[in-house]
């Protein structure tokens, strides 16, 4: 018997709702103690994303990783989203006085330098290590950071999600709202966090070469750029072996514009996209290897 649509997202609501209070009231260690058991439950039975985890390893290295050095990036790689993911439900409550301590920024300089131009940032990341803490940390040392979200099917859900975002900081701008609310934001000075590393038929894309295959991927972050004169400066939140984080700025990528629009967003793209793949390379078990990075395929090529 299948429950009524309104019964099971009432029951989900409850539960995450529920999940959520019991996960605040644990000390620190236990919480994170349970993130990693989580993670590596679902490592253990999600064999679906094992396969895939392997997969995308093997196209983008070869025969350079063995089985089991795969299979070790990717057992990491859950156990970090199952930690990373604690910390972030415990960020309302538990940021200022457990997780702001263990964050240690490297090259915020880049940040600041582009910040202070007053012409907005686009702040370029991905899939990589707790994106949502990065934002979270940058709002908390005084710059105005928004971030881009996709409407829950729940209404409560989306409430619950963009009251927290706010309550430390944030401004949520939704894939609804008009286009106009994130340019005005970004000429009033403004930071955007964009994630741009997946394949998403919502967003408009250009196939580039990511890891040396043609993949679709987002090009919104570089038309705002070539419009608006906004800043792209590349960042990632990293979590370290000892459940501290470590924040990296990478240094603004510049660029010129030519009479070719399209073209200017081909080669800003890709620049940015290579970045994204160093980063990846460096820490290979903090990257969504369970996503299909190259699912579409270009019309000649389908």
């Amino acid at each position: 018997m299948r429950l009524p649509k309104e019964l099971k997202h009432d029951l989900v609501f409850k539960l995450v709702r529920g999940l959520i209070s019991l996960i605040n009231l644990l000390p620190q260690r236990v919480a994170l103690f349970c993130g990693s058991v989580l993670g590596m439950m679902a490592w253990s039975i999600l064999t679906k994303e094992r396969y895939r985890v392997s997969r995308h390893l093997t196209l983008v290295h070869g025969n350079s990783l063995t089985a089991a050095e795969k299979n070790n990036i990717g057992r990491s790689f859950f156990i970090n989203s199952g930690k990373n993911l604690i910390d972030v439900l415990r960020l309302r409550k538990h940021y200022d006085s457990e997780i702001k301590p263990r964050v240690t920024i490297e090259g915020l300089e880049h940040w600041d330098r582009a910040y202070k131009r007053g012409k907005g940032i686009i702040g370029i990341t991905g899939h990589i290590g707790n994106f949502e803490l990065l934002a979270v940390h940058l709002a908390s040392l005084g710059y105005r950071v928004a971030v881009i979200g996709r409407e829950l099917y729940d209404t409560r859900m989306d409430e619950m999600l963009v009251s927290n975002r706010e309550a430390l900081g944030l401004t949520n701008i939704a894939t609804t709202d008009s286009p106009r609310k994130l340019l005005q934001w970004l000429k009033d000075g403004g930071a955007v966090g964009v994630l741009m590393d997946t394949d998403s038929s919502r967003v408009r894309g250009m196939f580039i070469p990511v890891f040396g295959r043609l993949a679709q991927t987002p090009v919104g972050q570089s038309m705002l750029a070539l419009k608006t004169g906004a800043a792209l400066v590349p960042a990632v939140c990293l979590r370290n072996e000892d459940n501290t984080y470590r924040i990296v700025v990478k240094p603004e990528i510049e660029f010129d514009r030519t009479d070719d629009f399209d073209r200017d967003v081909y080669d800003l793209t890709l620049k940015c996209s290579r970045i994204i793949e160093e980063i990846i390379n460096e820490n290979k078990s903090q990257w969504i290897w369970i996503h299909n990075r190259w699912c579409a395929r270009p019309p000649e090529t389908a």
